[in-house]
């Protein structure tokens, strides 16, 4: 049995991506006999951070003191990136003892640069002036870089990741795992594809410019005028209503529906009621909402980049479209708002490739990786003391 620390700076919210796949890979690992611990965001800073930018860095601290005076309680740590730095740091450079340390990185920061620095030549990146650059080359950049760098294993959910870890960081074989995410049972319906209309789209998640919005506000005339019964749902955006509606104009604006939150418990039902998700993002690791869409028997539309070209096979269990391309996008949206036979053939596809993503599956590859790094580890501080 192992006693396993895992950690992420991020709201403890099952809705939230990465709490959602900290929580249900420990769950897994419990089930497997191991005892998990997990710390999240007010796990170590209950009260309100005076400097939201230096959040990150002050969980950090508190995580590597928090680990320190607890090094023997762990058999190996989770740190998902860039949450690890100090600890890693620390081990690296001052020798300070404590139990091995195996880095999660969801995206890469890499992917998200190339593809705002020519959102901005669009003005399309509100978050990416020559501050925002500076900032991020001199602060949040080489946190990644020594978070992975410290680390004596990686893991990541996506292909592009992984072959980074190995170009930039040169991390041997045995030391990175290409471990897809799970998605979990409660997510698989029966799902009738001849629904009445109107036909709803749904986009879910964070409203922010790398998730392609700009590309769907320019597609989605073209969808009202040829589809003029289709309705968009917009679940989770982070924004006020007023300000969503206010981006897509008073044209769009009435044939909009906008969530401003929904439950952890009440993701599936919002599957069921919708018929194709649409998500545009450029940037992204391995996104849940996909995994759970799919899982219900929706069929995807999706940008042809990141984590998402894992998931997906063209035309057979979803469709990906270039990124940043509105007509793609809305050409892909109206072929399959034209046929429920073709809605049905993809989200019946979907569904069964999901069915091999399960946290089970996920979490006896993540022990494997664990139970490795823990042994080089011990080789390690036994050729240390000879």
């Amino acid at each position: 049995m192992m006693n396993i620390l895992m950690a992420a700076c991020v709201p403890r919210r099952r809705e939230g991506g990465v709490a959602g796949v900290v929580s249900s890979i420990a769950q897994s690992l419990e089930k497997r006999g191991h005892r998990v611990t997990c710390l999240f965001m007010e796990d170590l800073l209950p009260e309100p951070v005076r400097f939201m930018r230096f959040a990150e860095l002050q969980f950090a601290m508190r995580l590597a003191r928090y680990i320190t005076l607890r090094r023997s309680e762990f058999s190996v740590v989770n740190l998902h990136a860039p949450a690890g730095v100090l600890y890693g740091l620390r081990r690296r450079f001052l020798g300070a003892a404590g139990p091995p340390y195996v880095m999660t990185l969801h995206g890469l920061e890499e992917n998200r640069i190339y593809a705002m620095k020519r959102e901005a030549r669009k003005g399309r990146a509100w978050n990416f002036s020559w501050k925002n650059r500076a900032w991020h080359r001199l602060y949040h950049q080489p946190r990644f870089d020594w978070a992975i760098r410290t680390a004596d294993a990686a893991h990541c959910f996506s292909r592009d990741v992984w072959t980074l870890l190995h170009l930039k960081y040169d991390l041997d074989d045995e030391r990175v795992a290409y471990i897809p995410n799970g998605v979990s049972r409660r997510f698989f319906l029966d799902r009738v594809y001849g629904s009445p209309l109107p036909l709803r789209l749904l986009y879910a998640g964070t409203w922010l410019d790398q998730r392609g919005i700009y590309y769907l506000r320019e597609a989605l005339p073209r969808i009202f005028a040829e589809r003029p019964e289709t309705r968009f749902t917009f679940a989770g955006p982070g924004i006020p209503a007023p300000d969503l509606r206010a981006f897509f104009g008073e044209t769009l604006a009435s044939r909009l529906d906008i969530l401003d939150t929904v439950p952890w418990e009440e993701m599936p039902q919002l599957y069921a009621e919708h018929d194709i998700l649409v998500f545009p993002s450029l940037v992204e690791g391995q996104p849940s909402i996909i995994l759970e869409a799919m899982a219900s028997g929706m069929p995807v539309i999706t940008a042809e980049t990141c984590g998402m070209v894992d998931l997906i096979d063209h035309e057979s269990d979803g469709w990906l479209v270039p990124p940043a391309d509105s007509a793609a996008l809305s050409q892909a949206i109206l072929q399959l708002t034209a046929s429920s036979e073709l809605r049905e053939r993809i989200g019946r596809a979907a569904q069964a490739r999901m069915r091999r993503h399960t946290w089970e599956r996920a979490a006896c590859s993540f022990e494997k990786l664990l139970e490795r790094t823990i042994a080089r580890a011990a080789i390690a501080r036994k050729r240390k003391c000879s």
